[in-house]
C-alpha cells in the first residue's frame, strides 16, 4: 500500500466516517501526523506533560494509573474529534489527522494540578500554566473562526475542554489545590 493510500485511509474524514462507517478513523487519526514538525511538537509537549499526568493518575487510580491515563489519552482523540465530526460529515472533502487534541487534554488536565508552573513558548517565554490556559483559548477560537489555515483549531480546543471535564468528574478535588496554588502565587 502506498503511503499517500494508507494516509487516507487514517484521516479523519468525517463523510467517511458517517457514510462508509469507517469509525477507526476517530483513533486512528490521532496516531498520524502531517509532517515531522507538527509530530515533533505533539511529542515534545507530550513528553513534558505526560509523564507528570500518568505519575498523578497512578495516585489517584493506585493499580489502574496506567491504564486510565491510556483511557483518557484514546477518549481525549475521540472527544476532540467529535465537534468536527458533527460539523463536517457532510463536507467530503474535509480531513483532519494529528495528535493535537489529545495532546491539549493532556496539557489542560495538568495544568488543573499545576496551574503555576511555567510553560516555555519556543522554550524562551515563561508564562504560568493558567495564563497559557487562557492564552491558547483564546487563540484556538480565534484561529477556529478565521479557517484560513489547515489546522484543525476546534480539536485543539475541544481536546482542552475534555481533559478539564474529564479531571473534572474523576478527581473533583483537584479545583481545590488549582484554587490554592493560584492564590499562593498572588
Amino acid at each position: 500500500m502506498q503511503k499517500s493510500s494508507w494516509m487516507n485511509t487514517m484521516t479523519m474524514n468525517p463523510y467517511r466516517i458517517a457514510k462508509k462507517h469507517e469509525y477507526w478513523r476517530f483513533i486512528t487519526s490521532g496516531f498520524i501526523h502531517a509532517d515531522f514538525t507538527h509530530l515533533f511538537f505533539n511529542l515534545f509537549s507530550f513528553y513534558f506533560f505526560g509523564g507528570q499526568l500518568e505519575y498523578i493518575f497512578n495516585m489517584i487510580f493506585p493499580g489502574y494509573g496506567v491504564a486510565m491515563f491510556v483511557l483518557f489519552y484514546l477518549s481525549a482523540i475521540v472527544a476532540a474529534d467529535l465537534p468536527t465530526y458533527f460539523k463536517q460529515q457532510k463536507n467530503p472533502y474535509f480531513n483532519s489527522l494529528g495528535a493535537s487534541g489529545a495532546v491539549s487534554a493532556v496539557i489542560f488536565a495538568g495544568i488543573l494540578f499545576f496551574p503555576t508552573e511555567k510553560i516555555y513558548l519556543f522554550g524562551l517565554l515563561g508564562i504560568p500554566g493558567f495564563i497559557y490556559a487562557g492564552l491558547f483559548t483564546w487563540y484556538s477560537i480565534e484561529m477556529d473562526k478565521r479557517g484560513r489555515d489547515y489546522v484543525n483549531h476546534s480539536a485543539h480546543l475541544y481536546g482542552a475542554l475534555y481533559g478539564i471535564v474529564f479531571m473534572t468528574l474523576t478527581y473533583p478535588q483537584v479545583w481545590l489545590t488549582f484554587v490554592q496554588q493560584i492564590k499562593a502565587m498572588l
